[in-house]
């Protein structure tokens, strides 16, 4: 038996930057992890098990999906169960998905003995989900491209959040096709990279009131989900510093000085999923 926990994450920015011939969007990102977990557990089987705790069609289950690339890839033809015990809201912008398929490849790469390359796993990780790379390279990172492009970073500070879900979930093709964007790179990239780097500093050294998060999608889910912006407004008002949409939502995180009052705004969100979160740390 293997015990493995994955990880959710959350964007501290997240820039669009033109919408690419295959149908995918080049962006870039500063992407952690937080210490919000999916569990995975793996054991003998004859056959592929998959057993979750939430209602997902197997074909559109990633661990199921990653299992079958991995095998596949190696010409495995024992089986194996895998029990999901899901933490992480599915439709969220937390990727707990792509964070079980990536924590799925990992897993099955020590428990069958394969003995493949961290790349190797990245190249079956890129064909399962554009947010599957960055979960081999916690806890922070810069993301570009599609989200296959990763710059693995370093942090020693750990920060206090509430996230906040209504009850509604989202879905992230809709969001980015809504954003109707074009193919021509945008000429703000310079900018905006420096931008995630001075991020990336002050989250480093410590945050002032004065911090800026950003992201992209955040404007076009808002026009349809109004409930979105309601949140974020409500986290301010019960002292977040900040509030930001994670992903393509329908989480918003609220970004707090420390714990105590983080879980006092907690008590303010009756009828949501809500989390009290701190952000990993290398």
């Amino acid at each position: 038996m293997l015990i493995v926990k994955a990880p959710a994450k959350i964007n501290w920015a997240l820039s669009v930057l033109r919408k690419r011939e295959d149908g995918y969007h080049d962006i870039i990102s500063l992407i952690q992890t937080i210490d919000l977990y999916d569990t995975l557990i793996f054991e003998e089987s004859e056959k592929i098990e998959i057993i979750c705790n939430f209602p997902i069609k197997r074909e559109n289950n990633l661990v199921y999906k990653a299992t079958k690339a991995i095998s596949e890839y190696k010409g495995i033809k024992k089986g194996v169960k895998i029990t999901i015990q899901k933490e992480i809201p599915i439709g969220a912008g937390l990727a707990g998905g792509s964070s079980d398929a990536a924590a799925t490849l990992k897993a099955l790469n020590d428990f069958w003995k394969l003995n493949l390359s961290t790349e190797e796993l990245i190249q079956l990780g890129k064909s399962l989900g554009s947010d599957v790379p960055f979960f081999f390279y916690p806890p922070i990172a810069m993301v570009e491209g599609k989200g296959e492009i990763i710059s693995p970073l370093q942090i020693k500070k750990s920060y206090n959040l509430l996230l906040v879900k209504p009850s509604f979930n989202i879905s992230t093709k809709w969001a980015y096709e809504s954003l109707k964007i074009k193919t021509e790179l945008t000429e703000n990239y310079k900018k905006i990279n420096n931008n995630i780097w001075q991020l990336y500093n002050i989250l480093c050294e410590g945050f002032s009131n004065s911090i800026y998060l950003w992201n992209d999608l955040e404007k076009v889910v808002i026009g349809k989900y109004k409930e979105i912006e309601l949140v974020k407004k409500r986290l301010l008002k019960v002292g977040a510093i900040i509030s930001l949409m994670s992903g393509s939502g329908s989480t918003v995180f609220g970004l707090f000085r420390n714990r105590e009052e983080t879980v006092a705004a907690a008590k303010n969100f009756n009828g949501y999923w809500v989390k009290i979160a701190q952000t990993l740390v290398s």
